[in-house]
């Protein structure tokens, strides 16, 4: 049986694939903060200004989330899945070849519109090829592809930019892009039915959805306190970490520390390690332990603290820069489980919808935090550069990075209602059951 007819196999082809698309998404996302400097150069920014083309990525990546989730619901990953590949690499096309600012941004906001559709697709073509109980495993294990994709950001993009310029290197990823969407096209389906193939053991066949049941489960949502609760809690994990690790993670190192580019993205490539080990790790005993807002909750705190280093102490050792950005990469995983938790709370129709409610506000989270830091950092300028990048005070730093981890706090404080709303859910529904007795 050849790896297309075995559907455990094909799976993973398949799954490999759109992980593949994914895994360009993150570098593109994250890359500005090793081209910060080349791009302050190429369009003459301020940090405001670098800040939004930054955020163009995020901000049309958030405004798709709910239509992508409708796409990945009707559609599947085979057409949804190519077709992302397919403009994100013609964005990134012409962000290579844009000679204004406004055309970056605008390039940059297509990779960001291709991008949109890949993460819910790949959650989607999970829930319809996994097991309920190996779907946690599965998120994380797609989370770690984004930590690859953040490792790739840092200095390897940084070597390669180095030798080859930003521009090229751009048009090399779009190559891979091309490819990568060909082979989605190929091998990705919408289940194991669709592919011609024998059901997967524990894997419900999902059903079709109408448009009028997903305009149910979007005003069921809307309604639905517990979906705005882990919204709260991926707007921020989210928000902060593509923050620190996609732009001003680096700039921040340069300038209060006076290390290269090069040097300063070794440390934003520790937390792209902590991405690619935490989320998969965490995930895997969240399904074990069978829970979800627990361990969520517990690992928000502790992220909590690890985004705390840089605004309480302001410039400490770099030994301990190292081990917050570690720290800040593994800890995201406690904060991507609300998407297994949303999903886990709603039926399989509306797995797709519901897990893309809950990305928006991660991605709005991606696109409001680093400019909201822009601009604080832009009230602190200093008028000089340090090897291109513009320069801030340090005391500019603290309150800018004081944003992440306030932001980050809420989150905390949200994980822990929620906890609260699930015992007293569990001691309601105990009581019921001792009545009914």
């Amino acid at each position: 049986m050849s790896a297309l007819s075995d559907p455990t196999r094909r799976r993973w082809l398949a799954w490999a694939a759109l992980a593949t698309v994914f895994l360009l998404v993150n570098l593109h996302r994250l890359s500005t903060a090793v081209l910060s400097d080349r791009l302050t150069d190429a369009f003459g920014t301020t940090a405001a200004q670098l800040g939004t083309l930054h955020a163009a990525f995020f901000l049309i990546y958030a405004v798709a989330q709910i239509p992508t989730g409708v796409l990945a619901d009707r559609f599947g990953p085979r057409y949804v899945g190519s077709i992302g590949g397919l403009v994100l690499s013609l964005g990134a096309v012409g962000f290579a070849l844009s000679g204004s600012y406004l055309a970056a941004v605008a390039s940059r906001a297509l990779i960001g519109l291709g991008s949109a559709v890949i993460f819910v697709t790949i959650l989607r073509f999970c829930a319809n090829w996994y097991r309920a109980d190996e779907f946690a495993t599965m998120t994380g294990l797609t989370g770690s592809v984004a930590g690859l994709g953040a490792i790739l950001a840092t200095t390897p993009l940084a070597v390669a930019v180095d030798a080859l310029g930003w521009r090229a290197t751009m048009i090399g990823l779009a190559a891979v892009g091309f490819v990568a969407a060909g082979a989605v096209f190929v091998v990705a389906r919408q289940s194991p039915a669709a592919a011609g193939l024998e059901p997967i053991a524990g894997v419900p066949e999902q059903p079709s959805v109408t448009l009028a049941e997903t305009a149910g489960h979007l005003r069921t949502l809307a309604r639905d306190p517990d979906q705005w609760l882990l919204s709260a809690v991926f707007f921020a994990g989210n928000g902060a970490i593509l923050t620190l690790i996609g732009l001003w993670g680096v700039p921040y190192l340069a300038i209060v520390y006076g290390l290269d580019v090069t040097t300063a993205s070794s440390f934003t490539l520790l937390g792209s390690i902590g991405l690619l080990v935490g989320p998969p790790a965490i995930g895997w005993v969240s399904d074990r332990l069978e829970r979800r807002v627990l361990p969520m909750t517990a690992g928000v705190g502790l992220l909590t603290i690890a985004f705390s280093v840089i605004p309480a102490f302001g410039r400490p050792p770099l030994a301990i820069i190292a081990v917050s950005y570690l720290a800040c990469g593994v800890l995201f995983g406690a904060a991507m489980l609300s998407l297994s938790t949303v999903k886990d709370r709603y039926p399989p129709a509306a797995s797709g919808v519901a897990t893309a409610t809950v990305n928006t506000a991660g991605f709005v989270g991606a696109t409001v935090l680093p400019t909201l830091m822009g601009l604080v950092l832009d009230a602190y300028r200093t008028g000089e550069t340090v090897g291109g990048t513009v320069a801030y005070t340090r005391y500019g730093y603290r309150v800018a990075f004081g944003i992440l981890a306030g932001t980050v706090a809420v989150a905390f404080c949200c994980s822990c209602w929620l906890l609260v709303r699930d015992r007293g859910t569990s001691s309601s529904s105990a009581r019921e059951g001792s009545s009914a007795r």
